[in-house]
Formats: C-alpha cells, structure tokens, sequence
C-alpha cells in the first residue's frame, strides 16, 4: 500500500482536528501543516507558509514530493490555491477558484439560490447606499445586513431597527470596516428558527452529508453579545431529525451541487450549508466552501471511516460507492477566547493545565504558538476543549471538565453549550 506525504494548510481549530483525523489513517506516512500552531506540531511537521502564499505552497509540494493538500480556510480556496496544485499535477481537496466563490461572494450565492430555486430569505443586492437604504426602508425589519465578501465572519449584522441598518450600510458601503468585502451589501429579511449545520462531502456528482452539528455564534452565554467565528459545537443537533435532514440533503445540497455544475462550476471538496430551520422548514443562510469551525471539531471525532478514504474517493468521483461510518456517540466542543474577543484582546499569554485535562478529552488548539517550549496564546479563538460520550449530558460534562483545567490570562469561554439541545 502506498504511503502518502500530505499537507493541511492552515492554522486553526480545525486544522488541528483535520491533522488529527489524518493521522489516524494508515495511509499516511507524514503530514506537513502550513503554517499550523503548537499543538498541530505535536502532530505534523509545521512549515512557516502563509495560507494566501500560493506560489510558496506550490513550490513546497514540488520540493518535498506532497501526494495530497487538504485545504482548511476559506481564504486559500477563494484565491483558487486548488486551481494552481492542480495545474502543478497535485492533488488537492477542496473546491476551485470558481466554485469557491459560493462562499467569496454573498451576493453570488443568493442569486445562485433564486435562480435555481434553493430556499433561503428574501434579499437585495447593493453597491450604493442610497439604493440599499430604500429598500430596507421598503422592507419589514429586523434587518440582516451582510457584507458581501470574506469578513472572517464578522461582516453579517443583526439590526433592530432602521437606523441600526442605516447604521450597518454606512459601515460596510462608505467607511468600508470590512475592506474590499464590503464593494457589495446584501440586506436580508431576519429569519426566526433555530440555527443547524450541514456539511457534505462532494464529488462534483455525488453529496454525502456528514452528521448534523448546531455551533454557537454569539459570544456570551445566553446567546448574548457579538456574533464571533463560533464559541462552541456540539453534535447531533436534535432539530435535525432524520426527515429534515433529507429534506434539507434533497433540497439544499443536491440542488446546490446541481446548480453548481449547470453554472459551470463543477463543486468538489466540503459543501456546507448554515440553515435556519423555521416555520415554513429550512432555508439557507450562507454557504462555506470548506470544513466549518468549531463544527469540524465536533463532526470528525465521530467519524469511523478513514478520512483519507473519503478524500480520495471525493477527488476520484466515486462517493456515490463508499460506505461511510459514524459513531453512536454524541460530541462536545467548548471555545476559550482571549479576554475581549471578538473585538481587542491581547495575546503571547502562557496556557496552563492542557496536560491535566481528565482522560477522553481532547483539545485542539485554535490560536497558540510554542515560544521557548512554552505554549502561548496567539489568536482570539485559542483552544476548542472537546469531548465524546454515550449522550450530549455526559459530552457537555466531560468538555466542561476539561476547560475547568486550564487556564490562560484572559480566558472566557460560554457555559451552555448545547443548551438548545437540552430545551427541547
């Protein structure tokens, strides 16, 4: 059997859990990670290439003879690094450049989705202001203003009342917070439900959906505060009941890939879709392109299958022939955030008590680095403290266990992940 020498780009939570997952497969016989963090080094070899460093990255797989990239952000994707491996004769596990795109561009995804009739909220799309503001004006509130571009998901905002969204559209159109993501605002109508996400394997024919997860985006407990990139997971999410689930794979995920391919953007790699689940049934919120995060953390310590497998039988175009396994158990994830996040918060603090968290729990480093042996704090996100059980209580209790045991300067964290769970 061949042996493969794979590379994961990227730095974060999930990076850590893809290599993690990785590792596991006897297929592999080393793993790079670019740029990574502390714990990933652990793990693989960390190489000092940025995500964005295309032809850096293209000229390392040369070099050291990579069979196989796994690409983690967004970012990476949009850039179309897929597009240069490929050209390069590398495999790579993700979407292309043009098929990125459902995830680059807001406005590109919601047209997608009223042309091939996808459900999702009733929307515009706007370059210049006065236009966004009457037709805002025009429309019942709340009001979600979204920055078209990438914005590390900070660029969607939740407003109350209309000066809130005027106050939104002149952020992101005039003072241009969000950079060049914000060329473009798309103002949607506010949707009330209960939020899931669905993630699937893709092979530009066939989707495989993944377990359900449910992660957390506001920062305080409560769902109170800003939205941040997700303070926790956990999965099964109870919402998605097994008719839902085909509903939203038939509806959402088929008819997406489907659309995808007419448009002339064959999409290969993780297809996720963020969903609020709402009276008249699911509808579409955004579209990532790639693995979420914290979500990751949760879904693939419950997978059985070997990830490598599923890889190459997505690049192969032949999911539609492989069985793929999960576990019975449920899966928590708990975030410990930099005092102040997601706004200002300081970092190079040193993290304490990651070698006395109880047996079964796993941490996977967010935002760390290693300075003279020491692990340090290096991102708002840090840790994604996780943990399996027979059920979510058992989950919830043993992730919270873990948390208990370390800390860092700073350190906040939610205390009721997987609380909507527990509601029901």
């Amino acid at each position: 059997m061949e042996e493969l020498k794979v590379l994961v780009v990227g730095s974060g939570g999930r990076e850590h859990t893809l290599v993690w997952k990785l590792a596991q497969s006897e297929k592999v016989a080393q793993i790079y990670c670019a740029p990574g963090n502390a714990g990933i080094s652990l793990l693989a070899t960390c190489i000092p290439l940025a995500v964005d460093d295309l032809a850096g990255i293209v000229a390392f797989c040369r070099k050291e003879k990579i069979d196989l990239v796994v690409i983690g952000p967004e970012l990476s994707l949009t850039l179309g690094l897929v597009d240069v491996l490929e050209e390069a004769g590398i495999k790579a596990f993700g979407p292309r450049r043009k098929a990125a795109e459902i995830e680059g561009s807001k406005a590109f995804a919601k047209d997608l989705m009223a042309q091939y009739g996808i459900p999702t909220a009733r929307y515009g799309v706007f370059g210049d202001v006065e236009a966004a503001r009457s037709f805002a004006r025009e429309m019942p509130g709340p009001w979600v203003v979204k920055a078209d571009g990438l914005a590390a998901g900070k660029g969607v905002l939740i407003c109350a009342t209309l000066a809130e969204t005027e106050a939104a559209l002149k952020k992101i159109l005039v003072d241009r917070t969000f950079g060049t993501a914000g060329e473009k605002v798309i103002i949607e109508e506010f949707l009330q439900g209960e939020e899931l996400s669905l993630m699937a394997f893709c092979d530009g024919k066939t989707v495989v959906p993944l377990v359900s997860a449910q992660d957390h985006k506001r920062v305080f407990s409560g769902d109170k505060g800003s939205n941040t990139g997700g303070m926790g997971a956990y999965s099964p999410a109870p919402v998605a009941t097994p008719a839902l689930c085909r509903e939203i794979e038939e509806k959402v995920l088929q008819a997406t890939l489907k659309a995808m391919a007419q448009e002339g953007r064959t999409f290969k790699g993780i297809l996720y879709a963020g969903m609020m689940i709402t009276e008249k049934g699911p509808r579409v919120l955004e579209y990532n392109a790639r693995f979420g995060d914290p979500e990751t953390q949760v879904v693939l310590p419950r997978l059985q299958t070997d990830l490598v497998e599923i890889i190459l039988a997505a690049l192969e175009e032949r999911l539609d022939s492989l069985k793929i396994v999960w576990r019975e158990e449920a899966c928590v994830s708990v975030v410990m955030a930099s005092g102040g996040y997601p706004a200002h918060y300081d970092t190079g603090f040193p993290i304490t008590g990651l070698s006395e968290v109880p047996e079964g729990v796993l941490v996977f480093h967010s935002g760390t680095s290693l300075q003279k042996d020491k692990i340090m704090t290096a991102g708002g996100r840090v840790l994604a403290v996780t943990a399996l059980g027979d059920n979510l209580r058992q989950a919830v209790d043993l992730a919270y266990s873990g948390v208990k045991k370390i800390h860092f300067r700073g350190a906040h964290f939610r205390d009721d992940i997987a609380y909507r769970a527990f509601n029901r």
